[in-house]
């Protein structure tokens, strides 16, 4: 396989220019900063972006409207609907994890890495940027997970951390211009739900179902990079989140999204949108990496 990204044609290329613009913005509005003299016309520039995220959100609401069928409003019965995506979710069961596990080689597993990390929009912190003002229990419950995903207060625990040393295994430096749109998207679109507090409740949504989905795929990488002879730390990310998601997700189903329904029924629909919403974002990003790989 060549390494280096195919053209894209003039439909990926608008995309990609629009998703780097969003990813530059989003970069710049979670770094912590100084007041600046120029901040009014920073603002001007932050309401073109604001607007070009809710416009390009909405249509990701609308592409998944026709998966939205009788969403139950019970709050047990919207748990378990809510866990069916584990197996009928757009994008799972997909070819490309198990042939990453088996076939993948060096070079192939490190540009799919690349665009996982470059992808990666950072759980920890979409977890707290969601929970703010939301009841108590859900609130406990997603302190609980950002606490795991900290490392229990220990640098050497931290999720991300994990996530960085697999990057450096494979000597990965991410730049924009080498990430497909899709996984620029994906990112954005976990960086826009969770910012925006019109997105809460989808935000809710997406983050249950990347613990509710990922502890398949995940250890298909691990299998993956065991068989290249990654070591133990360079693998920990992928090792630990194969398990350690089976119990978040339990736990996040019966203590964020349970609660959050029983107590007003109309939220089962933004929540059921944010997870179909997420999944889409995965689905298109397996299948560019697929058509990367030949498969």
């Amino acid at each position: 396989m060549n390494a280096q990204l195919k053209p894209f044609p003039n439909f990926d290329a608008e995309r990609h220019a629009f998703h780097s613009r969003l990813t530059h913005f989003n970069a710049r509005r979670f770094k912590p900063a100084l007041p600046d003299p120029d901040w009014a016309t920073w603002l001007r520039s932050d309401m073109e972006l604001l607007k070009a995220e809710g416009e390009f959100l909405e249509a990701e609401r609308m592409a998944i409207r026709p998966l939205l069928n009788a969403i139950p409003g019970d709050a047990d019965a919207f748990v378990q609907w809510f866990e069916s995506l584990r197996e009928n979710g757009p994008g799972q069961g997909d070819a490309l994890f198990p042939w990453l596990a088996e076939h993948a080689g060096w070079d192939e597993m490190r540009w799919f890495l690349g665009q996982e990390v470059a992808g990666e929009a950072g759980f920890d912190d979409l977890v707290a940027l969601t929970q703010v003002r939301f009841p108590t229990q859900p609130k406990l419950e997603m302190a609980r997970n950002y606490w795991d995903e900290m490392g229990r207060g220990h640098a050497h625990g931290m999720h991300g951390g994990m996530l960085e040393n697999t990057a450096k295994a494979f000597g990965l430096v991410t730049r924009i211009e080498e990430t497909v749109w899709q996984s620029l998207a994906l990112a954005n679109t976990m960086a826009g739900l969770a910012a925006n507090r019109r997105y809460a409740y989808h935000s809710v949504g997406a983050l249950g179902v990347i613990e509710l989905t990922a502890p398949s795929r995940v250890s298909f990488v691990n299998d993956g990079l065991q068989r290249l002879g990654v070591s133990a730390e360079g693998r920990q990310y992928f090792h630990l989140h194969a398990n350690l998601d089976i119990r978040h997700s339990r736990e996040w189903n019966a203590e964020v999204i349970r609660p959050l329904v029983a107590q007003d029924p109309s939220l089962a629909l933004p929540i059921a949108e944010g997870a179909l919403i997420r999944l889409r974002c995965g689905q298109r990003c397996f299948e560019r990496y697929r058509a990367e790989f030949g498969i």
